[in-house]
């Protein structure tokens, strides 16, 4: 048990420091790819709502005015 939290332990402080002092990962990839990623993500949500609200026959009840009645009042058995 205590080399695994000995480990545990190492592994975090290295995660710690490759942030500190920068990562595997370019510094410049938001730069680069940010706005694509954006724009694809809004892309593919706007096409995902667009298939949903016109193919799948949802029927979407936005407004109950004029489409729910009252039931008649049931008289008292006595």
């Amino acid at each position: 048990m205590y080399r695994f939290a000995k480990s545990a332990v190492n592994i975090s402080s290295q995660a710690a420091r490759q942030v500190r002092h920068g990562s595997s990962a370019p510094q410049d990839f938001h730069h680069k790819y940010g706005t694509g990623v954006m724009v694809g993500g809004a892309v593919f949500c706007t096409a995902i709502w667009s298939y949903v609200l016109t193919q799948t026959g949802i029927t979407w009840n936005l407004s109950p005015i004029g489409k729910v009645m009252p039931k008649q009042w049931r008289e008292a058995e006595e």
